[in-house]
């Protein structure tokens, strides 16, 4: 009896089972969204936890990227943005912030005078997730670059 009633109550097309539906998708849209942006704080969130050098990987980051600004020529500024390019807009300054941050630890600890599109390569492989590697050969096959001395880093 009661089941009967329930299956009547959502087969039927009145304006308030209207309502309820429209509330209840807005209810698991919404839900769904603090979801996804809660697992993108807890991201951030483990990223500011400090290692134990008491430092965390941000402060790393902040770290040789400050260490290494007088390091960056106008052409390394124009290469790190032209391999940050198929990043989509809204994370694109953070992922060029740690990417640079890996570049400029490479260039100081090869003590180089200047950033070069050397270390440019070997900072995005080792600072991007394997599965970006196919966006950097494009890119260096786009430009006619030569790859082969990095792809050992790339495996």
């Amino acid at each position: 009896m009661i089941f009967n009633n329930y299956t009547q109550l959502l087969t039927s097309s009145s304006p308030s089972n209207w309502f309820m539906n429209t509330i209840a998708f807005w209810t698991l849209l919404l839900l769904g969204s603090m979801c996804i942006g809660g697992f993108f704080m807890m991201r951030k969130f483990l990223k500011v936890l400090p290692k134990a050098d008491g430092k965390s990987k941000l402060d790393w980051q902040n770290h040789w990227v400050e260490t290494s600004r007088h390091l960056w020529t106008d052409e390394a500024k124009a290469f790190l943005d032209q391999l940050v390019e198929p990043v989509p807009g809204p994370f694109r300054d953070i992922a060029k912030h740690s990417i640079a941050a890996e570049i400029g630890k490479i260039a100081v600890e090869d003590h180089a005078t200047e950033v070069s599109r050397d270390h440019c390569i070997k900072g995005y492989i080792i600072a991007t997730p394997k599965r970006d590697n196919k966006f950097l050969v494009k890119f260096l096959e786009k430009n006619k670059i030569d790859y082969t001395p990095y792809r050992h880093l790339m495996k």
